[in-house]
């Protein structure tokens, strides 16, 4: 009885821990250029897996607005965006962390969506079908899901 006392205790201490490693989208912290200082996630980004989401439709699907020439394999690359092309060496982590997670903070003007934003959204859905969601949507993305994309970024060095 003890031990399974303790193993359920040190179950909800360890899950608290996990949960405590990420920012929820309501509680970024971004600086006055736009720029997120801190991991979302509490983990280290995956580049492999932020190169999946940036080129999956049903994730972030960057290439639909930006160029990667490194991804010119998958079909579809827009040019609405700036070419992703060396962009690690135009942007810090950081900078990059704030733009994924946050276009409009860096360029007000921005076309791009926020990917980890979750309320102050503009809903005409009511207007016109009565189907608006209601109250805090879900981020398009998730907090490691950002941290993975700003690591394929990174990787995105001039040659």
């Amino acid at each position: 009885m003890k031990r399974t006392i303790l193993f359920a205790v040190g179950l909800i201490a360890a899950s608290t821990v996990v949960m405590a490693g990420t920012t929820a989208p309501s509680d970024v912290s971004f600086d006055d250029q736009g720029a997120i200082a801190n991991t979302l996630s509490g983990a280290a980004g995956d580049p492999e897996s932020g190169k999946t989401i940036m080129r999956t439709r049903g994730l972030g699907n960057c290439i639909a607005c930006h160029e990667v020439s490194e991804l010119s394999d998958f079909p579809f690359h827009g040019d609405i965006g700036p070419s992703l092309d060396g962009v690690a060496g135009r942007w810090s982590a950081e900078e990059l962390r704030g733009i994924v997670a946050n276009a409009k903070m860096t360029f007000p003007d921005t076309m791009m969506p926020a990917f980890y934003k979750t309320d102050g959204f503009i809903r005409p859905g009511n207007g016109f079908t009565g189907k608006a969601a209601e109250g805090e949507l879900e981020p398009l993305l998730s907090a490691q899901q950002i941290e993975d994309v700003v690591a394929y970024l990174l990787t995105l060095k001039e040659e």
